[in-house]
């Protein structure tokens, strides 16, 4: 099948381990310099194979007007087929469009995924969280596609394809079927929109007989969200369009402790980015108080990305390890330390 094989393409790294695997880094905005400089002295102490290609975005790559078309970014990782980012800031309101959303449109990067996992030692009412977040990337309302009708009228658009649906759909179920998972969730609101979300329901329900093991259910998109507050544990692999999957990706980090412990990517079937998803926190910046726990977990899943499955391990297992013991971790977890003091500590923890 042409999807499966995309997906077992974009997951297995063709890099070999006997050299190191240039990678494109954006450091981001923000608290995102701190947070970046906190994960490369992690990965080297780890002595990982990697070689950093560092792009900037600044008014001559897409700044001012979030194209990032013809940017030094978008050739270097088209060069590259692997990026870590930290994070970008996006006006609310007006102003240029997302500088993330530019990214993954212009890369063709249409599988979002978010590991879902509580960490040892962090306090939620919550006790053993470990979901699978799996987002289109590419279409729906979260896209952008505006324009206004007359003045005080706005009309948005939400795009729906049978193609992108079944894309994202056998993404999922082959994710499921790779890391063991039992239950694909598709998410969706289409008791209301019936054309649109209904159009996603039925490409994913024909995807899903081809995996007669993988148990697949559905769920309207506001009783997900309190199911997830009420016993997240029932769910396994969630699938969802890309608005949805924006706000209950979030949602699941809430359960976890929030996005500061939250890693993120994104996928095709060229490029893989991986990301920080939280937001660049300029109220804290330059403060050395920044929790860069998500950027090193989403480096963590870049260097399985790329093969180098043994540092990937003693890293995460490095990361684990210092929240359990809860003696240097971040304000925003209920500690003290600084960013440097908690890097410092992962590091003493690689094994």
């Amino acid at each position: 099948m042409f999807f499966r094989r995309c997906y077992n393409d974009l997951m297995t790294s063709s890099h070999s381990q006997s050299h190191k695997t240039k990678v494109t880094l954006i450091p981001g905005d923000g608290i995102g310099p701190e947070i970046t400089e906190a994960m490369l002295r992690l990965l080297e102490a780890a002595r990982a194979e990697v070689e950093w290609e560092v792009r900037r975005v600044g008014s001559d790559t897409g700044r001012s007007s979030g194209d990032l078309k013809h940017s030094a970014i978008v050739s270097s990782i088209r060069k590259t087929r692997v990026g870590l980012k930290g994070p970008l800031t996006t006006p609310v309101g007006g102003g240029r469009r997302s500088l993330n959303v530019s990214l993954r449109r212009e890369l063709d990067l249409y599988a979002n995924l978010r590991p879902v996992r509580k960490l040892p030692g962090v306090r939620t009412p919550f006790k053993n969280v470990d979901l699978i977040i799996v987002r289109e990337n590419t279409e729906d309302l979260y896209s952008g596609l505006e324009h206004t009708v007359v003045p005080g009228v706005v009309e948005s658009l939400k795009i729906i394809t049978e193609r992108a649906s079944t894309r994202i759909a056998s993404f999922a179920f082959e994710h499921a079927r790779k890391w063991g998972r039992k239950q694909v969730t598709a998410v969706h609101k289409a008791n209301i929109m019936k054309l649109s979300d209904g159009l996603f329901l039925n490409s994913v329900r024909k995807v899903s007989r081809e995996y007669p093991e993988i148990e697949y259910r559905e769920v309207i998109v506001d009783n997900c969200a309190l199911q997830m507050v009420m016993r997240p544990e029932q769910f396994d692999v969630l699938l969802l369009e890309n608005l949805y999957g924006d706000i209950i990706s979030d949602l699941g980090a809430g359960l976890v402790g929030g996005l500061g412990l939250v890693p993120g990517a994104n996928l095709g079937e060229q490029c893989a980015l991986f990301e920080s998803v939280h937001g660049s926190a300029p109220d804290i910046a330059g403060q050395g108080i920044a929790n860069p726990t998500a950027m090193m977990l989403s480096a963590v899943m870049m260097l399985r990305h790329i093969g180098q499955e043994p540092v990937a391990e003693r890293v995460e297992k490095a990361i684990h390890q210092t929240y359990k013991t809860g003696r240097y971790l971040t304000r925003d977890v209920g500690g003290n330390a600084s960013t440097e003091e908690f890097t410092d500590a992962v590091i003493g923890m690689l094994k």
